[in-house]
């Protein structure tokens, strides 16, 4: 069984968008159950309503799964994960931050990928480097933003507070902080958004304020959705392997549910990340 967040499932179905994440996590997920012989359940979850215990505690009383998924940003949520302990089921999280609860966490080090596609662009010739960072509150927008951070850092170039601006990870978002980043005085030759749908948002953005890519702008996302690779210009960008994530989530709760041994699930296991270089980036017009 799998837990989505219930806000923001249900905010890109309201809207009629895709979520590339879910597909992925889905499929990922459900073939790995296949091969097993396993059937892989859906569940979304409000982890701050007040009768969110209750309804964890219903639903895992009804359906009794071999095990559970926790996805972000209900992964990180601590009432959640005691739930579960008390409850007996067996669970992985993944992207979740460590802390004391014996259980599987699934893990791709997303600070590495943001310090990689930063030095990309650093290494580019780039001196002055926006960012968007994602939705607040979440594990994944702090590792992304420390990871920028550390690049620009090594890299001796100026971490500017004016060119690093917080956003939702929504196309809208970035397109909007895109737009602010651009008008400014001095505005950055090269911007990372902390995921593809905001780097999308920019990429259009920079078109209406004619803004050209990559000549004018240099532009690097994260994720790697399927988007990415037709966008004009294609996007550079971090791949995330959240399919394998699920897939190997899975396996190993399938694996303890033969077993019914510990050994499967206190764990963390690291998942590798790719940076992928397409046609959004290049020197700075300047060099």
């Amino acid at each position: 069984m799998t837990f989505l967040d219930e806000a923001h499932t249900l905010d890109h179905w309201k809207i009629d968008r895709s979520n590339p994440y879910l597909e992925r996590l889905q499929f990922g997920g459900m073939m790995a159950c296949r091969e097993a012989g396993y059937h892989l359940l859906f569940e979304l979850l409000n982890a701050e309503a007040e009768n969110a215990e209750a309804i964890l505690s219903s639903t895992l009383s009804a359906l009794n799964p071999d095990g559970a998924i926790l996805t972000p940003p209900i992964s990180d949520n601590r009432k959640i994960l005691e739930i579960l302990v008390r409850m007996g089921t067996p669970f992985a999280r993944l992207s979740a931050t460590q802390n004391d609860v014996a259980c599987l966490s699934i893990t791709m080090d997303e600070r590495a990928g943001a310090h990689e596609a930063t030095m990309h662009l650093t290494g580019l010739g780039h001196k002055r480097i926006g960012f968007i960072a994602g939705t607040p509150g979440l594990t994944s927008s702090r590792a992304r933003q420390d990871g920028y951070i550390d690049a620009m850092r090594e890299s001796d170039v100026p971490v500017d507070p004016t060119t690093m601006l917080e956003s939702e990870y929504t196309y809208e978002g970035g397109k909007a902080s895109g737009r602010a980043l651009l008008s400014l005085s001095k505005p950055p030759t090269a911007i990372f958004a902390a995921n593809d749908e905001m780097a999308l948002g920019v990429i259009h953005a920079a078109s209406e304020l004619g803004v050209e890519i990559p000549r004018d702008l240099s532009i690097v996302g994260f994720c790697d959705f399927p988007a990415s690779r037709y966008s004009q210009p294609t996007l550079t960008t971090v791949r995330q392997p959240v399919g394998d994530m699920a897939a190997q989530a899975a396996q190993r709760l399938i694996a303890h549910a033969a077993a019914k041994t510990t050994q499967e699930l206190n764990a963390t296991l690291a998942i590798s990340h790719a940076f992928v270089v397409r046609n959004s980036t290049s020197r700075p017009k300047e060099s």
